[in-house]
């Protein structure tokens, strides 16, 4: 029926041409993960629109990624200020969903990424570590991850999964379990040392696995932390399902997939957007993920293609930019054949903003495209959302930071930008769009002469550019405010704010 609905979309007058259709979809679980956790908390109207959108590429999965933004009755403390979603909504949204053939997967991280939970005095003592750790990027505080060796650990897992689950009718949960970086290096240090942290982070995923089990539900976890040590991969259970993630161009889904492969352990691919740390989105980049996480899955025999849209760092992307790596994404997981030489701005255009003109989509995909103009390329960010979240000190000591970089990039953007509005989209919230991707230029343009003032020798040339973006950005923040109450719950804003106001 959806191809039938999308064949009808293109046709002239309403006259369907003669065909045959051969139509079957690559990977049977075809999933989109959108991040709640991270600031923004769509209201339920726009998930709701969201579903419809995603069920009409044929997209049978849905996952709301939480740490802390469930309505837990037993735990009102650490979610009171975020907006939460409640059971009563959970309840609704799985209704909807299943009403458009989309399966609504719980999901709770359950080891790591626990910050919001373990820095309130009633978790702390479950905390691996309250101060510094290293991690790959540099050194992170601490807390984080949930001591494995403290019993209090599985105790607390249990109790959320008790309030949680019996609110999803699917048969799944995400249980989370990815970057542990802190394990080993606080409360479970000595049994780390006796038994490996790989065989401690195990033993702790068997006993997760025993609690989602005894409830008749079979477990997602990420497979991050058990690929660092491939011996250990046959001695996951059957029946667990591997969360392959990676979300650079090239990431090592060939290699991750083939251990899993071997191993005879059922496993997903896991690409990404490419929407987050970004503002605008990064276009190619997300195009060779979704590529490469396809391709190798359906290699080594993927059961599922799980497309994740995350929100690092004050989720400053607008949903919209996410909408041609959800595209490009349903349609890879379909057909990749078929699909992999698609028009993607003309796809966007139709499919995702309504729009018969061909602008809108070719607007987004080329935005997408800014933060190539920089010449650098960035481990899972754009260069320009780091000149908003950096020190201008720390922008003038970058050696890749110049002022032809940031004058060139603001030519760019100012031809990509100049066909903003003259799109003919049909969509009932088109004015918003256009405001978000207007918001989304005005954020790019601030941080090419942000960069341009923290290169600036000259101090009485300094002082007035100094004055002018101080200006501009009271009109960002106020646009973003007003932008993000459009789609989004109240709770987090303050959080997301709070990256622009460090540093300008």
């Amino acid at each position: 029926m959806c191809t039938l609905r999308q064949l009808l979309t293109q046709a002239a007058g309403g006259s369907l041409p003669c065909l045959q259709i051969t139509d079957r979809p690559d990977f049977p679980a075809r999933g989109v993960m959108l991040d709640i956790s991270r600031d923004r908390i769509p209201t339920l109207q726009t998930l709701y629109e969201l579903v419809d959108r995603l069920a009409s590429w044929k997209i049978n999965q849905l996952q709301l990624y939480i740490e802390h933004t469930f309505a837990y009755r037993n735990h009102p403390e650490v979610w009171q200020t975020a907006s939460p979603i409640t059971g009563d909504e959970i309840l609704a949204l799985d209704n909807y969903c299943r009403q458009r053939f989309i399966e609504l997967v719980p999901n709770q991280n359950s080891l790591g990424h626990l910050t919001h939970w373990l820095k309130l005095p009633r978790y702390a003592p479950l905390a691996e570590i309250q101060g510094a750790f290293q991690v790959p990027w540099g050194i992170s505080q601490g807390p984080f991850s949930l001591a494995p060796a403290n019993p209090g650990s599985l105790e607390f897992v249990r109790s959320l999964y008790d309030e949680l689950l019996p609110h999803f009718t699917s048969r799944m949960v995400n249980v989370g379990l990815d970057e542990t970086f802190d394990v080993g290096k606080g409360q479970s240090k000595q049994l780390c040392a006796e038994l490996g942290v790989h065989r401690v982070y195990l033993d702790f995923l068997l006993k997760v696995y025993q609690e989602v089990s005894r409830r008749g539900l079979k477990m997602q976890f990420w497979g991050d932390i058990i690929v660092e040590a491939p011996d250990l991969i046959p001695e996951l259970p059957w029946d667990v399902i591997g969360l392959l993630w990676g979300y650079d161009a090239d990431p090592p889904f060939d290699e991750q997939s083939r251990r899993f492969k071997q191993a005879g352990v059922p496993f997903y691919v896991c690409p990404g957007t490419s929407s987050w740390n970004s503002i605008a989105g990064r276009t190619d980049n997300a195009l060779a993920n979704l590529h490469n996480a396809a391709e190798n899955g359906l290699k080594y025999g993927a059961i599922g293609f799980l497309n994740t849209d995350w929100g690092d760092n004050g989720h400053w992307q607008s949903l919209p930019v996410s909408y041609l790596g959800f595209a490009v994404g349903a349609a890879y997981s379909w057909c990749l054949k078929t699909n992999q030489e698609m028009d993607v701005p003309n796809i966007l255009s139709r499919y995702a903003f309504d729009d018969p003109s061909g602008m809108m989509g070719q607007l987004a995909f080329d935005l997408g495209n800014i933060y190539q103009a920089a010449g650098v390329v960035i481990h899972n960010a754009s260069a320009l959302f780091g000149v908003l979240q950096l020190p201008l000190e720390a922008i003038a000591e970058n050696p890749n930071a110049r002022t032809e970089v940031f004058s060139y990039s603001l030519e760019v953007l100012a031809r990509t930008a100049a066909r903003l509005g003259e799109d003919r989209m049909q969509r009932p919230d088109a004015v918003l769009v256009r405001r978000e991707f207007a918001l989304a230029v005005r954020m790019l343009r601030h941080a090419c002469q942000r960069g341009l003032l923290a290169l600036e020798v000259d101090p009485a040339r300094a002082a007035p550019l100094r004055g002018i973006l101080a200006k501009d950005l009271d009109g960002i923040l106020n646009e973003y405010q007003s932008v993000w109450l459009a789609r989004c719950r109240p709770g987090g804003l303050k959080e997301s704010l709070a990256h622009f106001q460090a540093y300008n």
